[in-house]
């Protein structure tokens, strides 16, 4: 891989034979990456325990009739205990704001008025909850790509905001015109 490539607001797909289950079959938005490491967001494991609703009563946030519910997932093994919201860039949106940039028009803010925004029906849409996030040290995801364990796509809105998220894996992989059957868990080297 390139040393220089940075995969910012690409996603990363699992291969075959992932050897951290935590990451089998997954599917990764990059929101930053440099020569000081990467971190990125699990976009397709569902969390079934617990809804939007509950974390925000859970964090003593007031609930309006309005509120918008977004899913809430797990975004990775690292700081569990702490939200990361993935998001559509709205008009507000200013370069002072603690919210960081993933693209032109998608960022991440792990600020707590972001979660009031959508507790009073004023966050933007398409969006999602990651408690946690995936964390790489310096050169350390350049090699686990080199080694075979991910590929990596352009972003599709479509697979990180959409509702199936058993089949994510999946349309990752077909959106770079590969069947999931066809892949091997070996790495070729010439």
């Amino acid at each position: 891989m390139d040393k220089d490539a940075n995969l910012t607001g690409k996603m990363l797909i699992a291969m075959p034979g992932m050897r951290d289950p935590r990451f089998e079959h997954s599917v990764i938005l990059i929101c930053a990456h440099s020569e000081d490491g990467a971190m990125g967001i699990v976009v397709n494991r569902p969390m079934s325990e617990i809804g939007f609703t509950d974390l925000l009563t859970q964090l003593d946030i007031d609930v309006s009739d309005d509120v918008i519910e977004i899913p809430v997932g797990f975004g990775g093994p690292v700081e569990p205990g702490r939200g990361f919201v993935l998001h559509r860039v709205s008009s507000t949106f200013e370069s002072g704001d603690k919210r960081i940039r993933i693209a032109e028009d998608l960022a991440m803010s792990t600020t707590r008025d972001i979660l009031e925004d959508y507790a009073q029906g004023r966050g933007t849409r398409p969006a999602m909850l990651a408690l946690g996030y995936a964390g790489w040290g310096p050169g350390q995801l350049d090699s686990e790509i080199l080694d075979n364990g991910w590929l990596t796509s352009e972003r599709g809105d479509d697979i990180i905001f959409g509702a199936d998220n058993p089949g994510k894996w999946r349309a990752a992989l077909r959106s770079l015109g590969i069947d999931p059957l066809t892949l091997s868990s070996e790495a070729g080297h010439a």
